[in-house]
């Protein structure tokens, strides 16, 4: 439990440094651009000393934003503050169900060895370092985020259970259609919607260091043979790459891409909780279903008549061949 504290404290002052990268490093590239900007503009109505100048230094201020924009794109600050939080949340989480394992008794081996397991999962799907173990912020296919162990079955069945553990015919039919919605709705939205969210951030990381780079050209040629397109090319392609810079880090589309793709990790990690549970064919061994039937409303933002009218309406909907236009869940 201390330990887990310890890494929720950890999550969250990291989070708040990389939250700053964000907001520095977008306020000193756009200012560095602007300024590069305008001393291009400056320089194509100069002669002389002051030319060369103002060229070199314009010049030289397109080639810094460049590689630090090269930098920031790699890294996306902004996706990585999302994941520190996530990281907190869950690790939050995590120390709550401990506390609650304390106050029910005496933890046994196994218990250790399960939180050992959450633990190290959430340490392998949010990890701190930046060199060789971060997250590959451009992934070639959109998976959803996975921060769980393997369900495993449970050890030792509930002793005087005769009623079935809170289990009946109609709960697992309405928990077997809840997984159904879960999947051809909520967890297939929101991986449409990551894979949009990365196209337009990819082409936005390349954009951002291509026109600070074709400004940097132009601005070496101020003063040619070719100064008048040069000039235009140094001051338009850099005003440009700053607004490409602002829609990217300003409007942090890394941080959507990965607020889709945990939100897609919390669908699955709910159908793989139900299907777990509706696998076990001993219901002694599994969560109470009652319990575990308000859990899942709760967990989709829904009451559990609500729960109840989306599973008939499933059903429904599939013995018309339609299909079902509500989402599972309220919250997202």
């Amino acid at each position: 439990m201390e330990a887990v504290a310890d890494r929720v404290e950890t999550h969250k002052n990291i989070g708040e440094q990389r939250d700053n990268w964000n907001h520095l490093l977008l306020t000193s590239i756009n200012a560095i651009t602007l300024t590069a900007a305008t001393m291009a503009g400056i320089a194509a109505t100069s002669v002389g000393g002051p030319l060369v100048a103002l060229k070199l230094s314009s010049t030289l201020m397109y080639l810094a934003a460049t590689g630090m924009l090269v930098v920031m794109n790699k890294i996306q600050p902004s996706q990585l503050v999302e994941e520190q939080r996530n990281a907190a949340r869950l690790f939050k989480q995590l120390h709550g169900q401990i506390q609650r394992t304390l106050s029910c008794g005496t933890p046994t081996s196994t218990d250790v060895e399960e939180v050992m397991e959450k633990v190290l999962s959430l340490d392998k799907a949010f990890p701190l370092p930046l060199l060789g173990a971060m997250l590959d912020k451009f992934p070639k296919t959109v998976e959803p985020a996975v921060w769980w162990p393997e369900h495993r079955q449970r050890q030792e069945r509930q002793s005087g259970r005769t009623d079935g553990n809170g289990w009946r015919v109609e709960l697992e039919e309405e928990m077997r259609e809840v997984v159904g919605v879960l999947k051809r709705k909520d967890t297939e939205d929101y991986l449409r919607l990551g894979k949009i969210a990365l196209k337009v951030n990819r082409m936005l990381a390349i954009s951002g260091p291509l026109l600070t780079g074709l400004a940097a050209c132009g601005t070496a040629f101020v003063g040619s043979s070719h100064g008048p397109w040069a000039a235009t090319l140094g001051v338009v392609a850099g005003a440009m790459a700053s607004v490409v810079n602002t829609m990217e880090h300003g409007g942090q589309v890394g941080m959507v891409f990965e607020m889709y793709r945990s939100n897609a990790g919390f669908f699955r990690l709910m159908e793989e909780s139900i299907e777990s549970n509706l696998n076990e064919r001993d219901v002694g061994r599994r969560e109470n279903g009652e319990l575990f039937e308000t859990k899942v409303a709760l967990q989709l933002g829904r009451s559990l008549s609500g729960l109840k009218g989306l599973a008939a309406s499933s059903y429904s909907s599939s013995k018309k061949g339609e299909a079902i236009e509500e989402f599972a869940s309220k919250l997202f």
